[in-house]
């Protein structure tokens, strides 16, 4: 298991194919390279992105979002610098099917030298979740804020254009979106922990899972809470439970 703040420049820096000897290209290597996650998101409900640039807070929410809205554990800390970056569809794509088992069953076959270990990364993946989460909700507080001063200074602007206008509802509905996939994932991961660590209770039991359950229900509350003003988006109501 790796810290997640190693691995947030690491995530930052994906690419989508790889330069010689492995290596990403260094095309892919530029500071908007996590702006789909917000036109994806609106997209797959219908809706046209803002043609608008992004704010540095806004790049910032879709860079930490990022983070949560990859499988947790997904694939081999290598793989994070030499392997393919790849699109991840939103979950409000009807083609997109969350599997709560998927992130125990790999952590369940991994060889371990003892339980503890297995129960050691359980325990470290959750606490950088709240590491990450620490970081990213004061940013989608300050965007959330900084979009109702937006929502009220179009009141006062000379000669708003109509696509001006459309390109300002469309990135606000933007970030709220990018919150509200965050927040579900999230929820996802907390299924997924939840999965694992009562497979790990069957498999391997030892008194680190007490620590476990604790931390996963705090993550949970976490998980629950409100984190932006901004009123929900309609879209497909996930089911996050095993």
């Amino acid at each position: 298991m790796c810290n997640a703040l190693i691995l947030l420049p690491i995530i930052a820096g994906l690419g989508c194919n790889g330069g010689d000897f492995g290596r990403t290209r260094d095309t892919f290597y530029h500071q908007d390279m996590h702006k789909w996650v917000g036109a994806e998101a609106t997209e797959s409900l219908g809706g046209r992105p803002s043609q608008f640039q992004l704010t540095d807070l806004e790049r910032q929410l879709r860079d930490l979002a990022y983070y949560f809205i990859q499988p947790p554990h997904s694939r081999p800390a290598w793989k994070a610098v030499f392997g393919d970056y790849q699109v991840i569809p939103s979950p409000w794509r009807q083609t997109v099917v969350f599997d709560p088992t998927a992130y125990g069953r790999r952590m369940i076959n991994e060889p371990h030298r003892s339980q503890a270990s297995a129960y050691g990364g359980l325990i470290e993946d959750v606490r950088n979740d709240f590491t990450m989460l620490d970081q990213f909700v004061p940013v989608a507080m300050k965007v959330n804020d900084l979009d109702i001063k937006r929502q009220e200074a179009m009141k006062y602007v000379s000669a708003l254009s109509p696509r001006e206008y459309d390109d300002a509802q469309a990135r606000m509905r933007e970030n709220v979106l990018v919150v509200q996939w965050t927040q579900q994932v999230l929820e996802q991961r907390v299924a997924s922990y939840r999965w694992a660590l009562e497979r790990l209770a069957i498999h391997a039991p030892d008194p680190m899972a007490a620590d476990a359950d604790r931390l996963i229900r705090e993550l949970a509350s976490r998980a629950a809470s409100a984190w932006t003003s901004a009123p929900p988006v309609v879209g497909k109501v996930l089911r996050v439970g095993g």
